[in-house]
């Protein structure tokens, strides 16, 4: 079985501007593979810089867009791979996740990472069933 790259716009045109060798979502059987995405902002697609809570929600819209069109929801997300550079902004996170997940919430890692090419904090990718 082939694997089907879904495109997720307007995400998919961003990454491309940006010229990252990544798909926004890969499908496989009845699985699906969600790219972690930096915050960008809905108006202008450029990486948004704000403080952790507005990353954290924006970075959550994306990814929720992300499994609704590829026919998924987040009820449906099995793991997730939350990358934030500060431990420190784990309680905040935790909070805004908490409201997307509610109180069955997916697997999930946090992972501490130095830094990445841009001002933002945070990125979370999924692997969810359709």
């Amino acid at each position: 079985m082939p694997r089907e790259i879904i495109r997720v716009e307007p995400l998919s045109t961003w990454l491309e501007h940006w010229k990252a060798p990544t798909s926004a979502v890969t499908r496989h059987g009845d699985t699906i593979y969600v790219s972690g995405f930096p915050p960008f902002d809905p108006a202008t697609g450029q990486v948004l810089d704000a403080q952790i809570e507005q990353q954290t929600q924006r970075v959550l819209e994306q990814l929720k867009l992300c499994v609704e069109t590829a026919g998924s929801s987040l009820g449906q997300v099995l793991k997730c791979n939350v990358y934030c550079t500060s431990v420190d902004m784990f309680p905040v996170v935790n909070e805004i996740y908490a409201q997307f997940f509610g109180p069955q919430p997916p697997a999930r890692i946090f992972i501490n990472v130095p830094a990445w090419p841009g001002r933002f904090d945070i990125e979370i990718d999924c692997i969810a069933a359709l």
